[in-house]
């Protein structure tokens, strides 16, 4: 109980920061419509997204709640969009590293031994974050990152695909936990993603 009372504070830290990242660079490179809709933010309320946080206790992967973004705000939509996308990822990867150092540096008692743990957690979802979201499976940020790469007679094909996918996604999540994790042992989603987590956040302490 105790340590999951940090890791649930870490996680709405996380994805906060994580949505406001989105809103941020979406503002920045000229779409003010998620900061209209109030998402360019600190306050978790107007980033936790009800499915998402649902999904996180019944399959054990959540989100937050979808950043608007209208492309036709940015002066270039496949670059500006795939920044947008990037940017939430970019976001948990460096408060990954800024977890770091109390973890590496703060004493193990009292509020420092405290400051510990919830650095900790910050780090392990920070990076378990930046992985999953990064993974090139709509609807997640990597998926959306990709449209930078799409060539231009394909890319309102792939934005329909983007908006259906959904549903898809939380079949392939299911089947993923569900089928592939009792054939194989483990789900494949999450060997790959733990296993890159284990070996950055390993990296990052050593170079701190």
């Amino acid at each position: 109980m105790f340590l999951s009372v940090y890791y649930l504070a870490a996680l709405v830290l996380i994805l906060t920061v994580h949505e406001a990242a989105h809103a941020w660079m979406a503002n920045r490179l000229g779409d003010p419509t998620a900061a209209r809709e109030g998402r360019l933010s600190l306050n978790p309320i107007r980033h936790l997204d009800l499915l998402g946080t649902l999904m996180l206790f019944v399959a054990g992967i959540g989100w937050g709640k979808p950043v608007p973004v209208n492309p036709r705000n940015f002066k270039k939509p496949a670059r500006d969009e795939a920044l947008t996308a990037l940017a939430g990822p970019v976001a948990n990867f460096l408060m990954a590293i800024l977890a770091a150092i109390p973890l590496s540096y703060s004493p193990d008692f009292g509020f420092w031994g405290l400051l510990q743990v919830f650095s900790n957690a910050i780090m392990e979802l920070s990076l378990v974050l930046f992985f999953f979201n990064m993974l090139p499976i709509p609807p997640l940020d990597g998926s959306k990152f990709m449209l930078a790469f799409i060539p231009f007679r394909y890319r309102a094909s792939y934005h329909a695909f983007l908006r259906r996918s959904m549903p898809y996604f939380i079949v392939f999540v299911v089947v993923d936990l569900y089928i592939f994790g009792r054939m194989w042992g483990g789900s494949i989603i999450w060997t790959v993603v733990s296993t890159a987590t284990f070996w950055l956040k390993t990296a990052i302490l050593l170079l701190i």
